[in-house]
């Protein structure tokens, strides 16, 4: 039976985990992350769940602790933010090159320096290129039921391949909103036990991760980035048969109000709600805007973008992460290669807000938008190719 309450969504993903059975967890706390591992503790202690929790001095020694128990075929959860997920950056890749099906909530924060404890994208879009399935989260049930399908992406033969899913730090992972939590056998009939294709063990040594001299890295690199791009075939069926089964649907690639727009925002994660808002305001004046939001980032979702992008004359990407010296952020590069590529021709315009976990409220958005519309190409300042949305100069 279903149940629905009021729940902070840190909370909610940790017992979405529990749902999902997963066997070990092994995390160190970090703001604001530490309330998904400090409850899932409690979890394990009071014997609500059978997992070994494993406490570690080190984000770099939870995700090396993860590998070791994935790769005994053990379902395995962690999570981290900022600086634990740079701290673990190394392991990430081994984790993905090992072919291991571990999940990570990553509430996402900002990087020092100088020091911040919240919320925007830099410390996914310094990973992004990990070799990591990469699922985005607007609200608290789409962490729920995004953790709940991470797994059977990730451990599905065909994928057998790490998933990060990414929430905002603060702004959506110590709200408490409404969320509705399945059954735990709809849970168990969605997603079985893992069942692992190998696993290291004393009885049948096998070699993991082993050295790869130059005439064969190339080959396992290649067979690697094959499967994270196949892994697109396994999200769409799991997205779908969850649908099916729990009644909330999802895609890689979702849309707001974007029929009748020529102009359309695109992003990642929690500011959608507000931009969503701010769509909601325009339309009451009679103009219509859309929102294209990317539940996938990696692999990207490039055939489903080229479908949705099609016959508009603008997009508006807003992104949460400083360029670092890049013509553009991360995934406006992202988009402007898929148009250049293909043939779209639409004008395309870049803008960074959010850094820090600073608030950008709709009006902001329609300010943006408006800027865009006044003009048929912006002329930044500093000679940057982006603008930055409530910058004082």
């Amino acid at each position: 039976m279903t149940t629905k309450k009021g729940i902070e969504v840190s909370i909610a993903a940790s017992e979405a985990a529990k749902l999902a059975r997963v066997e070990v967890v092994s995390a160190y706390p970090i703001t604001p992350q530490t309330h998904i591992v400090e409850h899932l503790s409690e979890i394990v202690a009071n014997g609500e769940l059978d997992a070994a929790y494993i406490n570690v001095e080190s984000e770099h020694s939870a995700m090396s602790a993860c590998v070791g128990a994935s790769a005994t075929g053990a379902r395995t959860f962690t999570s981290t933010s900022a600086q634990g997920m740079e701290l673990m950056h190394e392991i990430l890749f081994i984790a993905s090159g090992m072919r291991l099906p571990i999940v990570m909530a990553a509430v996402n924060r900002a990087l020092s320096s100088p020091l911040s404890i919240w919320g925007d994208h830099s410390d996914v879009m310094a990973a992004r290129d990990t070799g990591w399935i990469m699922l985005f989260c607007e609200n608290g049930q789409e962490v729920v039921d995004t953790t709940i399908m991470a797994f059977k992406i990730a451990e599905d033969r065909r994928v057998l391949l790490p998933v990060m899913v990414n929430l905002d730090g603060f702004s959506l992972s110590h709200v408490i909103e409404p969320i509705e939590f399945p059954a735990q056998e709809e849970v168990d009939s969605f997603l079985p036990p893992y069942n692992p294709l190998y696993t290291l063990h004393p009885d049948k040594p096998v070699t993991m991760g082993a050295y790869a001299m130059p005439d064969l890295y190339t080959e396992a690199k290649y067979g690697q980035e094959i499967a994270i791009r196949n892994s697109k075939v396994v999200v769409k069926e799991v997205m779908d048969e969850f649908g099916k089964k729990f009644g909330r649907a999802y895609k890689p690639v979702e849309t707001y109000n974007t029929e009748k727009a020529d102009t359309v925002f695109i992003a990642l994660g929690a500011n959608n709600e507000n931009i969503k808002t701010a769509i909601d305001e325009l339309k009451e004046q009679g103009k219509e805007l859309g929102l294209i939001s990317l539940r996938l980032f990696r692999p990207f979702p490039r055939e489903e973008l080229i479908e949705v992008l099609k016959g508009k004359k603008a997009a508006v990407v807003i992104e949460r992460a400083m360029p670092g010296g890049a013509m553009n952020g991360p995934l406006f590069n992202e988009i402007a290669s898929l148009a250049v590529t293909n043939g779209l021709n639409i004008r395309l315009e870049n803008y960074i807000c959010g850094l820090g976990g600073r608030d950008v409220q709709p009006h902001e958005f329609i300010e943006t938008l408006n800027e865009v519309l006044s003009s048929e190409k912006i002329a930044f300042p500093d000679n940057k190719n982006y603008g930055v949305i409530g910058v004082r100069s």
